[in-house]
């Protein structure tokens, strides 16, 4: 049941570095709003949130800047490197960002909106697919994905690996309505993704 009702919702989510961003491009590309939770996440992380309080209460002062602004690499070493912490981690941001959410499709939804997307990696960890009228999972390789996030993030391929070790594996993501591969071949993912794009939207709009 979605949450939703008039606003339709398309939950976007899979693994870092399985290339999610890029299916989320091309819907932002046909006008559909694409909302961004890991943006959401950053907003209730604020300087002076109370949720940024709360993470460095259970994770250490020093994932603070000097200016008060979280420090997101020392965060992500110390909740990816133990599934307990991440589970603290997720148990303290994952309620706020839902709530920024559900205000964010609301306000979509009462400007006239009929489609939209929820751009989110832990959609079902959260709890969020309940918003969600359809879901598309990314997938790809890990090997290959521990690329992707070396040059994207710029960090070392231990610190790729404990990030991927903490996310869960491709069977997770089975309960998703459709899922998309990209292993490597970008044109033929590109023009399944701008097929999957086209055929919600004739559907939904």
């Amino acid at each position: 049941m979605r949450a939703v009702n008039r606003l339709y919702v398309v939950g976007l989510t899979g693994p870092t570095g399985a290339g999610k961003s890029t299916v989320a491009t091309l819907f932002a590309r046909e006008g559909v709003p694409v909302l961004d939770a890991d943006g959401v996440a950053r907003q209730v992380t604020a300087v002076g949130s109370p949720v940024l309080e709360r993470l460095a209460g259970v994770f250490g002062r020093d994932i603070l800047n000097p200016d008060g602004a979280l420090c997101r690499k020392i965060l992500a070493a110390r909740a990816f490197a133990a599934p307990q912490a991440t589970k603290r981690l997720n148990e303290i941001t994952h309620p706020a960002i839902l709530s920024l959410i559900r205000d964010a499709l609301s306000q979509l939804e009462a400007e006239g909106e009929r489609l939209a997307v929820l751009d989110a990696p832990q959609l079902f960890e959260s709890g969020a697919q309940a918003l969600c009228g359809e879901v598309i999972a990314v997938l790809a390789a890990p090997e290959t994905r521990l690329v992707r996030i070396m040059e994207r993030d710029g960090i070392s391929k231990a610190m790729a690996w404990e990030r991927i070790k903490a996310q869960p594996k491709d069977e997770f993501y089975q309960k998703a309505n459709r899922i998309l591969r990209n292993d490597g071949d970008l044109p033929a993912f590109e023009r399944a993704a701008r097929q999957l794009v086209e055929e919600i939207k004739e559907r939904r709009i």
